[in-house]
This record gives structure tokens, sequence and C-alpha cells, in this order.
């Protein structure tokens, strides 16, 4: 909900850490309030952006025609296969039933767009923890997150000559 936090009631937020929700629900005013406080405000722009990520596989998987995994799955269950067969010998023992079905299967498609979430969030993380470690300046994440987007798709423009 937008300007949920706003002015009037920043004050009385006793969180350390607040996690934004989609569309901009700490006010401008409110998110000046809270940084003074000492209160960390992680920008939504920064975390909703798996619903984007997730967006864009799924618009990849449709235009392509092909399931994530595809390609690799087979060669997976086969070295899955060859690692359990080698720590039985090496072991004396059978691979635990209870996890065997999920490890040689090696991961469904929900598996891998996780693992791509992830890497992307973690990597976008990264960055904005790194321009605040190098330009504390900026002053805040949402500063951070809007610096960093921008120099990526300026990176962008400029890997094709634009």
């Amino acid at each position: 909900m937008e300007n949920a936090i706003h002015a009037e009631n920043a004050d009385r937020i006793k969180a350390r850490l607040v996690v934004e929700a989609p569309n901009g629900p700490v006010s401008f005013e409110a998110d000046k309030i809270l940084r003074a406080r000492g209160v960390t405000v992680l920008p939504d722009l920064y975390v909703n952006a798996g619903g984007v990520v997730v967006s864009y596989f799924e618009w990849v998987k449709n235009l392509t025609h092909i399931p994530f995994g595809l390609m690799e799955r087979r060669r997976r269950e086969r070295r899955n296969q060859a690692i359990a067969a080698a720590l039985e010998r090496m072991t004396g023992k059978e691979f635990p039933a209870d996890i065997r079905d999920e490890f040689l299967e090696g991961g469904a498609e929900i598996d891998l767009v996780r693992s791509g979430l992830e890497d992307v969030m973690r990597s976008t993380w990264g960055r904005i923890a790194d321009l605040i470690d190098q330009q504390p300046e900026l002053g805040d994440y949402r500063t951070a997150a809007y610096v960093a987007s921008i120099r990526q798709i300026a990176d962008a423009y400029e890997a094709i000559g634009i």
C-alpha cells in the first residue's frame, strides 16, 4: 500500500529493518525520518524484483518452447547416479532412501527457477551493498539500488554501441 509509513507514523516504527512491499509503502519523508533514526530500509525496487525476474524467465521459456533443464536433465541424473553409486561403494552402505529419489532426479524445473532467482537476487544485492561501501555519500539502499540499475542499463547500451 502506497505511503503506509508516512511522516506522521514513522517515529512510531520500532523495527530496526523495514523491508518494503510493492508500490512505495514508505513515503519520502518517512524514509528520511527512519534513516535519521538508524532504521535500515530495503527498497521495494530491490525487494520486489524477484517477480520481474521470474516473469522474465517465463518469457524466455515461452519464446524458446523449451522447459528449463531439458538440455541437461539426463546428464545431471546420470552424474548423480554415479555419485550415489560411488558413495555406496566407498561406505558400504546404501544411499539413504528418504533422499535418494530427489537426489537422483537432480531437481525439477522449479528448482532451476529458484536457483536462477537466488543467483540474480544475490548478485544484485552484492552490487547494491558494494555501492554503499564504496560510495557512502549515496546514503541509503534505495539510492544505491537506483544507481546500480542505471549503471546496468548504461552498460547494456554501451555493450551494443549506443
